[in-house]
């Protein structure tokens, strides 16, 4: 009897054993070249090289985050266990969920492996392992931890708000886009880790991971929905009265809507949101998605694919009223200043030594602005009449705009009298000016007044002054 337990602990630990080999082979070292934009002098960039790590999945491809090859100009990726580098690139990105696809350009990488399979959501309190390369180490590094929780939270690199996974196993740079595993299937892929905290770290769950290789099976990627709205949780009685909500109702008050979200002129300023695919929306704004188990009601909507519909149910004016959404647009469509922009250099024009660009995310954060209007602009919805900002960057000083060159990161709403809608919009009015002066004005009435001649005969001497090879990028 004694003899058979042995023989039996012996045979699972074999079994044990061989399954972890077969992860580990299929457990990728990404290498990768960036040409990394600055957005303060917008026509400089630098080179970086990182490492991250990833995992062959089904059609020979390799599985990693985004932010491992954002803004890429080579990658190379090599296998556990093998010490030769093979060029790869990248098929799909979703920047939105930090998710990418690679593929190896030499087939004869994937010779040997096998494709890890994907699982569900894990359960609350399930143990995970993490497999990848952290820290710049060559040699595989495995970490374990249990799921802690699953809610909401903020990617760090697109800044938007999604589903995600937290685990106490141990996450560090290196880490980010290799496989975190239970039971010998992947349920997320590592994104980041909490900063100032120690084993707190956050996986890209399997929602979102098959959205997008879900969206991506026509051969292009869409992203995420947006339906465009903000909305104010109703836990107090009084405003509940207010919008004659009584103990039986649940949901959360519209008080914005996107003129360009498909949901405008169909839901309104004062409806109730009560739920969305049949899910109640709770006072909190959260909705049930596993047992007992809640998180944003955004959850139902990022379930969907790009032109989808969902069914929603709102309270209006004390009655209930059923609608039909056809979802349309992610968040840049809807918001007045985009989310964070990857895999592209930042717009700018050079006038005279006025350096104009659109504002951005990018250039709030590495700017580290404090300015007050930026960051309520970029909390603001697009319109017809405007769906971007732009913004004298700088003045780089010359004799010709001498009085001006304190000015910077200014908000422009009117050249020559005619309101902006975007930058190319801007850069039309520009370049198809003909009086004497270009006049930019803000909201406030604050002019800038620029001699179109001199701004023209000194732009060669400005750009070989301040080593600038080209007046724009468009």
């Amino acid at each position: 009897m004694k003899i058979f337990k042995y023989l039996s602990v012996l045979a699972l630990f074999s079994v044990s054993l061989l399954a972890s080999q077969n992860i580990e082979e299929s457990i990728v070292k990404i290498y990768t070249v960036s040409k990394i934009p600055n957005y303060t002098t917008p026509w400089n960039s630098s080179i970086r090289r990182s490492h991250g790590s990833g995992s062959i999945i089904s059609g020979k491809r390799i599985l990693t985050n985004a932010h491992v090859v954002a803004n890429e100009t080579y990658i190379e990726v090599k296998r556990h266990g093998d010490t030769k580098k093979y060029e790869a690139e990248v098929e799909f990105i979703s920047h939105q969920a930090d998710l990418a696809l690679l593929k190896v350009k030499d087939e004869t990488f994937f010779k040997g492996t096998k494709s890890l399979k994907l699982d569900g959501l894990p359960k609350f309190e399930q143990e995970v392992a993490v497999y990848g390369f952290p820290m710049g180490g060559d040699s595989l590094s495995v970490s374990r931890g249990i799921v802690s929780r699953i809610e909401h939270n903020r990617y760090a690199h697109s800044r938007e708000i999604f589903l995600s996974i937290q685990i106490d196993a141990a996450v560090n740079p290196g880490s980010s886009g290799g496989p975190a595993i239970s039971d010998g299937k992947i349920v997320g892929v590592v994104m980041q880790q909490m900063k100032r905290s120690q084993s707190i770290g956050y996986i890209v769950p399997m929602v979102m991971i098959n959205h997008f290789l879900d969206d991506i099976k026509d051969g292009k990627y869409d992203g995420f929905a947006h339906i465009g709205i903000t909305t104010q949780m109703m836990e107090n009685s009084a405003i509940r009265d207010v919008y004659k909500m009584d103990n039986s109702i649940t949901g959360v008050l519209v008080i914005d809507v996107s003129e360009k979200s498909s949901a405008y002129n169909k839901l309104k300023k004062g409806d109730i949101l009560l739920s969305l695919d049949g899910h109640s929306v709770q006072d909190d704004g959260t909705v049930e998605f596993v047992k007992n188990k809640y998180t944003s009601y955004k959850y139902y909507i990022d379930k969907k694919q790009i032109g989808e519909s969902i069914n929603i149910e709102v309270l209006r004016d004390g009655k209930k009223i059923k609608l039909n959404l056809h979802l349309e647009n992610i968040a840049d469509d809807n918001m007045l200043v985009n989310t964070l922009a990857h895999d592209t250099m930042p717009k700018y024009l050079m006038y005279g030594g006025y350096v104009f660009t659109p504002l951005t995310r990018n250039l709030i954060m590495n700017s580290r602005s404090t300015l007050l209007p930026l960051r309520e602009a970029a909390g603001k919805w697009a319109c017809e009449k405007k769906d971007e900002v732009v913004i004298l960057l700088k003045v780089l000083a010359f004799d010709t705009n001498r009085g001006d060159h304190n000015f910077s990161l200014w908000m422009i709403d009117k050249v020559n009298g005619v309101e902006i809608k975007n930058f190319k919009h801007f850069v039309k009015i520009v370049d198809e000016s003909e009086g004497k002066y270009l006049i930019l004005e803000n909201k406030d009435g604050v002019k800038i007044a620029i001699d179109r001649e001199d701004a023209m005969k000194v732009e060669e001497t400005i750009l070989k002054r301040y080593s600038i090879d080209n007046a724009k990028r468009l």
